[in-house]
């Protein structure tokens, strides 16, 4: 069922990569729901996902952006605006990489050049992404600003090593630029920490599996999955949540605020 709920709004939705992305259910979701956007991503990720193919189905423009590079987020938002015919009024930030993760590095063998890297595709991005649509005035009035983070950015969790200081850092960002972009044009600026997630980035994390079925026995409802999360991120950008800025909003089933769960006591007794 569809609501109407973005009909005439414009956007960017960072970080779509394949079918089993959070961005790629936000785009079909924004889609559905009435909004044009563009999608980007960096120009490796679009050769190994098949952004593509989403951008057919949504009848979006695809304009290719490292958002680490402050030129290239500066042609993105101008060809965006030029491509929607206007100012935008939401964007999704779904980006993150770890080096250290990928290539292995324990957290007590952190290679620090892989760890600034993390920083900066993970965390600065979105620092980024907001200086430079603030610069060129991109923003609508109300316009909504999204990231992706997880809980791991309050708690540690083995390995997820660097990447629990960048969503830190992250959701600390969004805090700061959520004060000053509320107060200069009335624009949200949140962050969203979900569930484990299936997707092709969560499942390269070594131990993936263990850590989903662990999330989804200490849930009361269950594992939030990308879908579930589009559509919280569609009530974000929508103007039902005008008020909401500067949080971090746990959306995982009920996982944060569990202590311990029955499934979880009935599996460790055996």
């Amino acid at each position: 069922m569809t609501y109407n709920l973005l009909k005439g709004k414009k956007g960017i939705i960072f970080g779509a990569l394949d079918e089993n992305s959070i961005a790629w259910k936000v785009a079909l979701k924004a889609h559905e729901e009435g909004a044009k956007f563009t999608l980007t991503n960096a120009p490796i990720a679009m050769r190994m996902g098949e952004i593509n193919k989403l951008a057919e189905h949504c009848g979006a423009t695809v304009i290719p952006a490292d958002a680490t590079s402050l030129e290239d987020l500066e042609n993105l938002f101008t060809k965006s605006i030029e491509a929607l015919g206007g100012k935008i009024d939401f964007v999704l930030h779904s980006i993150g990489m770890s080096p250290n993760i990928r290539k292995g590095r324990e957290y007590g063998d952190l290679n620090y050049e892989w760890f600034l890297k993390t920083f900066d595709i993970s965390a600065l991005s979105f620092h980024k992404v907001m200086q430079v649509a603030e610069k060129k005035d991109a923003l609508n009035e109300y316009a909504s600003i999204v990231a992706l983070s997880y809980i791991a950015a309050q708690r540690s969790f083995p390995d997820y090593t660097d990447m629990s200081q960048a969503k830190a850092a992250l959701e600390s960002i969004a805090r700061s630029y959520g004060a000053r972009l509320g107060k200069l044009k009335k624009v949200r600026v949140n962050t969203i920490s979900q569930s484990p997630t299936k997707t092709t980035a969560g499942k390269g994390i070594s131990g993936f599996d263990v850590f989903y079925d662990f999330a989804d026995m200490m849930s009361p409802l269950g594992n939030a999955t990308a879908e579930d999360c589009a559509d919280y991120t569609i009530s974000l950008f929508s103007d039902l949540t005008k008020k909401v800025t500067m949080q971090n909003l746990m959306h995982d089933g009920g996982f944060s605020y569990s202590g311990i769960t029955s499934e979880l006591i009935e599996r460790l007794s055996k």
